[in-house]
């Protein structure tokens, strides 16, 4: 299915804008067809996060409102490689070492705390779903080139 990133059905990425690493996943990401990248510390997460989950995990976090699914962790991480196109493989390897490959690039990047142990698929919560046009609201924030 094609989608308009504006469109009120943009699939949104959220990650961790203070890691370099990250943002720079991100930019890449920003190009699969109609994936909106916002920026975990952007104003309109925390409400999404707490309507969903009940908490705010730091996690990447992956939402298909048509789908009405939460990927979150390792699920967000394997539902990305799948949609880049990468072999089933790849998104297994990145599935299976998600928290090794968190904790090496939270250490090179001096990020200070670790990733919540949210790794599941999620039904969309009808109060989440309707936040999120407002994460795409924010998705300005996200980078588009780092300095």
């Amino acid at each position: 299915m094609t989608t308009d990133p504006d469109g009120a059905d943009a699939p949104v990425l959220i990650f961790d804008g203070d890691c370099p690493y990250c943002s720079m996943a991100a930019v890449a990401l920003r190009k699969l067809d109609g994936v909106v990248a916002v920026p975990w510390e952007a104003d309109p997460v925390g409400p999404f996060l707490d309507a969903q989950f009940g908490s705010r995990p730091f996690a990447m976090v992956f939402v298909d409102p048509v789908e009405r699914r939460v990927y979150a962790g390792r699920s967000a991480a394997e539902e990305l490689a799948d949609r880049a196109g990468t072999p089933g493989i790849v998104g297994g390897l990145v599935r299976e070492n998600y928290d090794a490959i968190a904790g090496v690039v939270g250490a090179l990047s001096g990020r200070g705390r670790d990733p919540a142990d949210v790794h599941d698929t999620y039904r969309l919560d009808d109060e989440a779903g309707e936040l999120v046009a407002s994460l795409r609201s924010a998705a300005s924030e996200a980078p588009t080139a780092l300095s």
